[in-house]
């Protein structure tokens, strides 16, 4: 079915003799339902790419080798051909969507196929419901939150119902409700309609169960090919990796780690922000309602709650991105005078938006510049802190989506801010580079800044939030210490 043979592929536009991928041979057979996976920069994307065919012909690379998808030669064949046979979710969902409404949207792939219209209107309905997303059909798709995004970006390619699936981290932005419903539907797809799924994650253990087959990848080359029941005796290779290993009975849930009621942890010291009565929102909708927080110096916060509470929305208001309707913000009197880039250290949930520079150096260089600050010793312990040292010369956009998240949070860290905002930081990340910078932003935390983490991965809330607010409905309904008593000694070490 899957034909990939002496794949080779390197980029045009990076300066490195290290190609992104080197000699990649392996079969797919009809119903495969494989999990690849390894550490951030290893070639997963590319790959993925290569085997739809937008490598070589959408992507400015140097490729050898092949890949055929029932005889067609992806070099050569139509995109539109090939997309008959295999399709790709994207792990930023924005990047393929562009109608106006979410119907409008998952139907137009069908509608292209030229199907008939009672077909397009049940391959709709399935993808909708299969996804969990049959509330927003209506929709209009730029008032969607990422993850409610990333759903319809899922839907849009399930309503094709191709002979092969790749996604590459589609719950990166998901709770774990839309975890599960995904996951469901993949298996669905996979096992009554036969369609193979090759899907990309760092959140193993939403896959593992699922998994007939494991592709473990690192720096450009397959090292380890596993094949069904095999699959779970391969911790070492998550191990070396530093990846998580997907311990199958950690139980899931909010439940764990939610405070019982509104009972922030009482703090001595003076909070860096106070928000009272805060309501914003967007045209006529309002989004977050009644919102009291403070955030005190060494505040280590975990924002959770299910998709489209209004996370990111809070997020955007406190770094002041975004006008509350109504309320009041009062920033620590030494902190009003400092430009908000100075008090707020933002990273989004698409962080290819923030890249402005030529070289992952000068993003880290300047916003330190432009306060009068000492830009090159800051930028130095920083690229040594985030493990970008060995990148410092390359094009940010060049990067995986894990180093251009790390590069990223590196520039807003450059500026000393002090309260750091990170919107779902785990996308593209493997647990190593994850919890390196996590212990960073800890001990940053320690010596007097705040930092919150907007997360659905609860074993990053385990293993470090000092706090948890949970929002449900645009409310605070939980604030807190994560009720860590719940958790037994075994379950916390395999839970991190």
């Amino acid at each position: 079915m899957l034909h990939v043979k002496n794949l080779t592929v390197s980029y045009k536009a990076v300066e490195t003799v290290k190609a992104a991928l080197e000699n990649i041979s392996f079969d797919v057979e009809d119903g495969e339902f494989i999990l690849l996976c390894g550490p951030s920069g290893c070639g997963k994307t590319t790959l993925a790419l290569s085997l739809t065919g937008l490598i070589p012909q959408a992507r400015s690379v140097n490729m050898k080798g092949s890949v055929l998808i029932e005889g067609l030669d992806t070099k050569t064949a139509p995109i539109r051909q090939l997309s008959g046979h295999i399709s790709i979710v994207f792990q930023n969902p924005e990047t393929q969507l562009f109608q106006s409404r979410v119907e409008e949207e998952i139907s137009f792939a069908p509608h292209n196929l030229g199907l008939d219209a009672n077909e397009i209107s049940e391959r709709t309905s399935f993808a909708l419901a299969g996804t969990g997303i049959l509330h927003l059909r209506n929709r209009f798709l730029r008032t969607l939150s990422s993850g409610e995004k990333q759903r319809v970006a899922i839907a849009s390619v399930l309503s094709m119902q191709p002979k092969i699936m790749v996604l590459d981290e589609p719950t990166a932005n998901l709770d774990w409700l839309g975890v599960e419903e995904v996951m469901q539907t993949l298996k669905c797809l996979n096992r009554e309609l036969k369609i193979t799924v090759i899907i990309i994650e760092h959140r193993l253990s939403a896959v593992f169960g699922l998994a007939t087959r494991m592709l473990v990848m690192n720096e450009g080359r397959v090292t380890a090919d596993v094949q069904g029941p095999d699959i779970t005796g391969e911790k070492k290779h998550f191990v070396q990796l530093g990846l998580r290993f997907p311990w199958r009975h950690v139980q899931r849930g909010l439940e764990r780690y939610i405070p019982e009621g509104i009972e922030p942890p009482v703090s001595s010291v003076e909070p860096l922000v106070t928000l009272t009565d805060v309501t914003a929102g967007y045209r006529h909708t309002a989004v977050i309602e009644d919102i009291n927080l403070s955030i005190h110096p060494g505040d280590f916060i975990a924002l959770v709650g299910k998709n489209g509470t209004g996370k990111s929305t809070l997020a955007r208001v406190i770094a002041g991105l975004h006008r509350q309707w109504n309320g009041r913000i009062t920033w620590k009197k030494s902190l009003k005078r400092l430009p908000a880039g100075r008090r707020v250290g933002l990273i989004f949930q698409n962080p290819s938006s923030q890249l402005l520079l030529d070289t992952v150096e000068e993003e880290l260089t300047f916003a330190p510049e432009n306060f009068g600050m000492n830009a090159p010793v800051r930028a130095q312990v920083i690229l040594q802190k985030l493990d970008l040292a060995g990148l410092r010369h390359r094009l940010p956009v060049s990067l995986s989506l894990g180093e251009i998240q790390r590069t990223v949070l590196g520039s807003a860290l450059a500026a000393d801010p002090a309260l750091i905002i990170l919107d779902e930081p785990t996308i593209g990340q493997d647990w190593s580079h994850l919890s390196s910078f996590m212990i960073f932003l800890q001990h940053l935390s320690q010596s007097g800044r705040a930092v919150l983490v907007i997360t659905h991965d609860d074993k990053l809330v385990c293993r470090f939030a000092k706090r948890v607010v949970y929002i449900e409905g645009g409310h605070i309904a939980a604030d807190g210490t994560p009720p860590r008593g719940r958790w037994s000694a075994r379950t916390l070490e395999e839970a991190v």
